[in-house]
C-alpha cells in the first residue's frame, strides 16, 4: 500500500468517514510533495464539526513523519489554504513536532484573534488516531491536532510551557470550534 492511501484510509477507519480531497491552487502549493493534500470531512452523526487533514505533509523517509488536522464549525476553504501554508512550511522551512507552534499569518477564520496554531495531541481521537505503523516500513507515522490559538496563549506557552497551557485550556473549557472565542490567558 503507498503512503498516501496507508494514510487515508487511518483517517478514514479512524473517523468512519469519507474524506473529500481538496487543493489549494495559490501560493505555497507548489513547493509541496506532489502527492499532498488536505482531505475534508463532513459532519456526521457522531461528530458534529468539519475535519481538515494533510495527506503527505511528510514523507515515509522522514525521520519522525507527522500529519495535522483542524476542526470547524463550518464549511471553510481557507483552512485547506493554512494546511496547505503548513505543510509548505514543514516540508521546506523547518520540520515540525508535537508542541510547536506555527504563525498562521493571518486570522484562523473570519476576524478571529487565533493567528497561530498548536500541534498538540489527538485529545478528542486518541491513540487510535495518533500512531499508525506503515507496515512496508515498520515506521511510525504521527497524527497531531493543529489547534488554533493568540498570541498571547503562544507566548504564555513559551513562557510557562505546554503542561501550563494545556490546563487553561482545560479550566476554560475552551471552545475549540468558536472561532471567536476569548483566550485562556
Amino acid at each position: 500500500m503507498e503512503y498516501s492511501e496507508a494514510i487515508i484510509k487511518h483517517y478514514e477507519t479512524c473517523w468512519k468517514n469519507k474524506g473529500m480531497t481538496r487543493f489549494w491552487y495559490k501560493g505555497p502549493i507548489g513547493k509541496t510533495s506532489l502527492d499532498f493534500c488536505v482531505l475534508e470531512f463532513p459532519p456526521t452523526s457522531d461528530r458534529n464539526m468539519w475535519t481538515y487533514a494533510t495527506c503527505c505533509m511528510s514523507s515515509i523517509s522522514d525521520i519522525t513523519p507527522l500529519e495535522v488536522h483542524m476542526f470547524s464549525s463550518i464549511q471553510d476553504q481557507s483552512i485547506v489554504e493554512l494546511l496547505t501554508v503548513v505543510a509548505s512550511y514543514h516540508q521546506n522551512d523547518s520540520q515540525l513536532d508535537i508542541y510547536h507552534t506555527v504563525n498562521f499569518g493571518r486570522p484562523w477564520q473570519g476576524k478571529s484573534k487565533c493567528h497561530y496554531g498548536l500541534i498538540s495531541l489527538p485529545y478528542l481521537d486518541g491513540p487510535n488516531l495518533e500512531d499508525l505503523i506503515f507496515s512496508d516500513s515498520l515506521k511510525r507515522v504521527k497524527f497531531y491536532w493543529l489547534i488554533p490559538i493568540t498570541k498571547d496563549e503562544m507566548e504564555f506557552k513559551k513562557g510557562f510551557g505546554i503542561e501550563s497551557l494545556e490546563e487553561k485550556f482545560e479550566e476554560s473549557e475552551f471552545n475549540y470550534l468558536d472561532a471567536n472565542r476569548p483566550g485562556v490567558v
